[in-house]
């Protein structure tokens, strides 16, 4: 596989970018494609003596910062000739010099440049980010995240059947268990969207079990959840913020009390470990954004080197998977009654 990897993504760039591209290399065999500017990213390849591991560098003159937004934004999103590191590695992956582009760059950046690059899969009219949320059975796709914070009813059936396929053949769930995000279990409740959404999820092929609360998913009652990017953006950062207070306050609680108390803490100290492992975006690396016509994986920017890794990993096995044309094999059979942007300028 080839991977294009944004080299000017992550907070601290060029450094966790290179260097997770040239571990994964070393891991995986796949070939990463670096994208930035050669005066910035080639001495730091070179201080990671990548030797014959299949790692190059493609020069591009600008970059994309998190303060770039609205008509400046689609202005560089859309222009011919590609000068960012975010249009060329888009650009790869659209040409087939590439077979999936990840960025732990600016996530609304990232969704317009691919999606005015790229364009829609045919019967997809909304992209959609969808991580991996931790769950005591396992883990569940939850989308959209934070791409659409205004959607219709009938968007919430593609992200089921897309997040679906992503859990089919990506993270190996047969069959999965697909469920609405809202305010009670009970079928009736939850606002317009989710009421509306309901009898579409209802009369589709997917495995949809009805309405599930936060505690639900983290209890493992579903494999997909879907829902609009305003509530899931609420839903992933107050879970992020939760699961830092608890850590934090357990951390400082062991290290304030007496010397008793924290020897019992040494001896919780491996279960705590595996605690931070669970909830560590480091681990999954990027998620998807599910409904481009094109593989694309978004981090966040605090990415250090492992989470740059695991996202090239990500990248490589959804690739392998062939997850694209399932999707759209997929969207094809159920015949989704969207209107697609192809939005390719």
């Amino acid at each position: 596989m080839k991977i294009a990897l944004d080299a000017m993504g992550s907070d601290n760039f060029p450094h966790p970018d290179v260097e997770g591209a040239v571990a994964a290399a070393r891991a995986y065999g796949d070939e990463v494609i670096l994208i930035g500017d050669e005066k910035i990213v080639g001495p730091v390849l070179e201080d990671q003596k990548p030797g014959n591991l299949p790692v190059r560098l493609i020069h591009a003159p600008e970059m994309l910062s998190m303060e770039e937004k609205g008509l400046a934004l689609a202005l560089k999103a859309k222009q011919k000739e590609p000068k960012t590191s975010m249009a060329i590695g888009v650009d790869l992956v659209k040409d087939g010099k590439a077979d999936a582009f990840v960025t732990m760059g600016n996530t609304g950046a990232a969704a317009a440049i691919a999606f005015f690059r790229l364009g829609m899969l045919q019967g997809i009219e909304r992209p959609a980010l969808a991580p991996v949320f931790p769950t005591r059975k396992g883990f569940c796709v939850v989308l959209d995240i934070g791409i659409n914070p205004d959607i219709r009813p009938q968007n919430l059936v593609e992200f089921a059947l897309m997040g679906s396929m992503y859990a089919e053949s990506v993270r190996g769930v047969s069959h999965p268990r697909v469920a609405l995000l809202s305010n009670g279990e009970e079928t009736g409740k939850g606002n317009f969207l989710v009421r509306e959404a309901t009898p579409l999820l209802q009369a589709s092929s997917l495995n949809f079990i009805g309405n599930v609360e936060p505690k639900e998913v983290y209890a493992g009652a579903a494999d997909v959840v879907v829902t609009d990017g305003f509530s899931g953006n609420i839903f992933l950062k107050s879970s992020e913020a939760v699961a830092k207070l608890i850590t934090d306050t357990i951390k400082e609680k062991i290290l304030s009390a007496p010397p008793w108390v924290q020897l019992g803490g040494l001896l919780v100290k491996p279960a705590m470990a595996d605690v931070r492992k669970l909830m560590n975006p480091s681990e999954e690396g990027a998620a998807p954004l599910l409904g481009v016509d094109g593989l694309v994986f978004i981090g966040h920017g605090r990415s250090d080197a492992q989470a740059v890794q695991s996202a090239v990993r990500v990248a490589s096995q959804a690739a392998r998977a062939g997850m694209q044309e399932l999707i759209r094999r997929e969207v094809a059979r159920h015949g989704s009654g969207s209107d697609p942007n192809s939005g390719k300028g």
